[in-house]
């Protein structure tokens, strides 16, 4: 039995395959530049079947989409840090994310094709933001385990906390090829990498540690002298 064969007699099959391929092409060459013959040829599978499951190539291409958020999700949820203590939890969040992202490059093309078409697509996506609410809940219960062990300050906003984990390892990826020239090194090397991911973690862990208020008053004494 061929493989063409044996994805048409196993639907999800075919549809994993047919996903796994059109990842690989959007993430190559766009929306706009992806062709779904190359998909079709790539599945080992019937071009009508793309069709048939995912009705179009927008509707293709926001499965795709769906698919990698899954996959970066579904093994955040393996890392199990509700029974980490805080700042270990958030370390490691912050090590999974520059490690996930580095090693899923296709990722990174998606989420810039996709803010090209200023999230036109992912916007009708319900899954990507039922995916993102347990991430959400989670840090909250991080941060408030932290405040209560006196070892973050109160009033960090999850969401934005998130967003910078994921900004300060994103922009050292998706840029890693014109920063490496710019400053003539190689900033993709494995040993370059690990000194990124650390800095990362002391910059995350910094920024949200609690300060007694003799040291808050200080720094806030240092910037209005700036100004």
């Amino acid at each position: 039995m061929t493989a063409r064969s044996a994805n048409h007699r196993d639907p999800r099959r075919t549809r994993d395959a047919i996903l796994a391929a059109a990842q690989d092409e959007f993430a190559t060459k766009g929306l706009s530049g992806a062709r779904v013959d190359a998909i079709a040829t790539r599945a080992r599978a019937n071009k009508r079947m793309i069709y048939h499951y995912f009705g179009s190539k927008e509707g293709l291409y926001l499965a795709a989409l769906e698919r990698v958020y899954e996959g970066l999700r579904g093994t955040e949820r393996t890392l199990d840090l509700d029974h980490l203590e805080p700042e270990d939890a958030i370390a490691r969040l912050v090590e999974f994310n520059f490690d996930y992202s580095r090693r899923h490059p296709e990722l990174i093309s998606l989420i810039n094709n996709e803010n090209l078409h200023r999230a036109r697509h992912l916007r009708r996506s319900e899954k990507i933001r039922e995916l993102h609410s347990p991430l959400v809940t989670l840090i909250r219960d991080i941060l408030k385990r932290g405040v209560a062990k006196g070892v973050f300050r109160a009033g960090i906003d999850p969401v934005h906390l998130y967003i910078t984990i994921a900004a300060v390892g994103y922009f050292y990826l998706s840029n890693n090829w014109t920063l490496s020239a710019i400053f003539g090194r190689d900033l993709g090397a494995d040993a370059a990498c690990r000194r990124r991911k650390q800095h990362n973690v002391d910059i995350i862990h910094n920024a949200i540690a609690y300060r007694p208020p003799v040291f808050a008053r200080r720094g806030l004494r240092a910037r209005q002298a700036r100004r």
